[in-house]
């Protein structure tokens, strides 16, 4: 399993960190013999696993149910649990208590959203020996903030104030920072100047790594089709052709046949 030091240490040797989401226990098994580098179980589970409009109904309680299922499944990967929807804004007592039931569900790491305002909570995690990943641009939990899911800092003064949020987050302690919907040129000036890796979802070729969320990369959601969106699979059409071959099987009678009986 790797840990926050071989990942700066990929940065610095420029070898590039493939991250993934999942949310349960069968993909997180099929995860843990590949490759992949590290595992996010996010916030987005409540759009995907439970089918809400926005990453805001993220409890919790439904992040430790998920974070438990995909460390189950995948016992050698390095997993960073989301930190959902004000779990960390109500008071320092409150914060160490959500930050503690996702480390003991199996988190290796939790990600936090934003800098600003929160700088001195993210210190206080870290110095109590968890480490943070970062996550600036599109930051869905302020959706009703932001308007929608577009692409952040594409104006100087914004994107100026990206890179200072970058480096703040390196001061403090993290150890890495997702860098999402924002220009690839900032993405690239981010990541030349951190010590630390980012890893971008929709920023560009540029950052240290990247990450996508399963179903989407496996085509599961016919419906989203974002620009940084690179499907390696049309498993929707897979998974449904299945479905109907077995129901039509099952109503003709080709299945069971008398291989599949006792």
């Amino acid at each position: 399993m790797k840990n926050i030091h071989d990942f700066i240490k990929m940065k610095k040797n420029e070898e590039l960190i493939s991250f993934i989401t999942c949310y349960d226990y069968w993909s997180a098994r099929i995860i843990n013999e590949t490759n992949i580098d590290a595992i996010l179980v996010g916030d987005s589970v409540s759009m995907v696993m439970h089918g809400y409009e926005t990453t805001i109904n993220a409890d919790i309680n439904m992040l430790e149910l998920h974070v438990k299922a995909v460390r189950r499944g995948a016992k050698d990967k390095f997993i960073v649990a989301d930190m959902p929807f004000l779990a960390h804004k109500k008071g320092i007592k409150n914060t160490m208590n959500n930050v503690d039931i996702l480390m003991k569900a199996g988190a290796n790491a939790i990600k936090v959203e934003g800098a600003e305002g929160q700088l001195d909570i993210l210190e206080y995690i870290i110095k109590s020996g968890v480490p943070v990943m970062g996550h600036l641009g599109l930051t869905p939990q302020s959706i009703n903030i932001f308007g929608g899911y577009k692409v952040q800092a594409k104006e100087e003064t914004e994107m100026n104030k990206l890179l200072s949020s970058a480096i703040s987050l390196q001061d403090v302690g993290c150890f890495s920072i997702v860098l999402e919907l924002v220009p690839s040129s900032i993405a690239k000036k981010i990541t030349e100047q951190l010590n630390i890796p980012t890893i971008g979802i929709g920023a560009g070729p540029d950052t240290s790594g990247q990450v996508l969320v399963l179903h989407d990369m496996l085509g599961l959601n016919k419906e989203f089709k974002p620009k940084f969106l690179r499907e390696y699979l049309n498993g929707f059409e897979l998974i449904k052709t299945a479905i109907e071959n077995y129901d039509n099987e099952v109503k003709s009678k080709k299945f069971p046949t008398e291989k599949e009986s006792y």
